[in-house]
């Protein structure tokens, strides 16, 4: 078979293929992309046995049909010198020789029989199917990727859970969709109520694929068509599909660790905190990256020290605050990643005692949104 492409257009495909692609693969084949011409389309496919990626492109000149695996790294390597040029594939079915033609060359190489590259499973007959608009999940994925764990001790925590039209404590299922995050440290929940994905159901979504279709959301406008089974789901976006399996596992009731009582509230520009975060995080201790909140009235006394070197830092800001003055401490790394995290101008810190979670929310949410970030507290010494 034979056809034209721009190297840009391919690089593009396939640079967004190449993502679902491991550097090393239990299945060799896997090590390369499928490539199948079909009349003008051609659909480029990678996958790692868990998550396939595929992306068709329309090419130019096309004569035969068929498929052939080529090499993933060799492929893109070629394309990054040959970058603004077309290219010309020519590819013997028979013994699966590639010749790829330049302006001023060609390169030639071998690749692999299309056969033996693994396909995924077809969705099941009645699986479910929703349509969601693309902003909404990457609002949701955005909010709550940085949150899920990394401690495979426990698998269905290191996945953003997706609760579609969630049930309340009456039994009835509500319109909307929640993602939800939590590596029992800091625990996100993005609600989204402005759309009515017209189904009940929940699944657990890995971080790799979740990152993956995140990055592909930039790349195409389109609503994302989701069809599902209880193990796996397929996202179509524009020119892309995505399938995945799902985390196996029941999620835990995330709306009863939230807490419901804490009555005092401080309310802060957020980048004024997150700066200086930032700045007392250079001096605290490698070991527990603990920063002391002294909080009063009218500010805020964020200090941090590391013992062992002799070392501290101390940043006053102004705040807003309604409540009984404490001293409550928190993980600093973790508190830049909630801050960096929401896009609000100002947060408000809901606080009951220095012993229980602190909770994050926007001042103000967008219509049709709740954002909420829960972090536990460390314990705090006096020094």
């Amino acid at each position: 078979m034979k056809f034209n492409i721009s190297s840009k257009t391919l690089s593009q495909q396939l640079s967004a293929v190449s993502k679902v692609v491991n550097s090393k693969n239990a299945l060799s084949i896997l090590d390369n992309f499928l490539f199948s011409l079909e009349g003008s389309t051609l659909t480029i496919i990678g996958s790692d046995q868990e998550n396939t990626m595929t992306a068709t492109v329309e090419v130019f000149d096309p004569e035969g049909s068929g498929s052939i695996a080529i090499p993933a790294k060799r492929l893109l390597d070629m394309l990054k010198e040959v970058s603004g040029q077309p290219l010309t594939f020519y590819i013997n079915d028979e013994n699966n020789d590639i010749d790829i033609r330049f302006l001023n060359g060609h390169f030639n190489f071998m690749g692999i029989n299309g056969a033996e590259f693994p396909l995924p499973e077809a969705a099941k007959e009645d699986g479910k199917s929703m349509t969601l608009p693309a902003e909404v999940v990457r609002k949701g994925l955005e909010h709550t990727l940085f949150a899920v764990s990394t401690e495979t001790i426990r698998p269905v925590m290191t996945g953003v859970f997706w609760d579609v039209c969630p049930v309340n404590e009456a039994g009835v299922a509500q319109p909307g969709i929640t993602f939800v995050a939590s590596d029992t440290h800091k625990l996100v929940r993005y609600v989204n109520t402005e759309v009515d994905p017209g189904l009940t159901t929940s699944f657990i979504m890995a971080p790799k694929p979740a990152a993956i279709l995140r990055s592909l959301i930039g790349k195409e406008e389109a609503d994302i068509t989701i069809e599902m089974d209880d193990k796996s789901a397929t996202f179509t976006l524009g020119t892309f599909r995505l399938s995945c399996r799902f985390i196996n596992g029941r999620y835990p009731n995330y709306n009863r660790v939230i807490p419901q009582d804490n009555p005092f509230e401080l309310t802060i520009d957020r980048v004024s905190l997150l700066t200086a975060m930032r700045r007392v995080a250079l001096f605290a201790s490698s070991a527990s990256s603990l920063v002391r909140l002294n909080i009063r009235s009218n500010e805020v006394l964020l200090a941090t020290q590391d013992l062992d070197y002799s070392i501290s830092a101390e940043e006053r800001l102004e705040c807003e605050y309604q409540g009984n003055s404490m001293t409550i401490g928190f993980n600093v790394v973790y508190m830049i990643e909630v801050l960096n995290n929401m896009q609000a101008d100002t947060v408000v810190v809901k606080l009951s005692d220095p012993a229980r979670p602190g909770v994050f929310v926007p001042q103000v949410n967008l219509e049709g949104e709740d954002l909420l970030v829960l972090l536990m507290p460390m314990q705090v010494m006096d020094y």
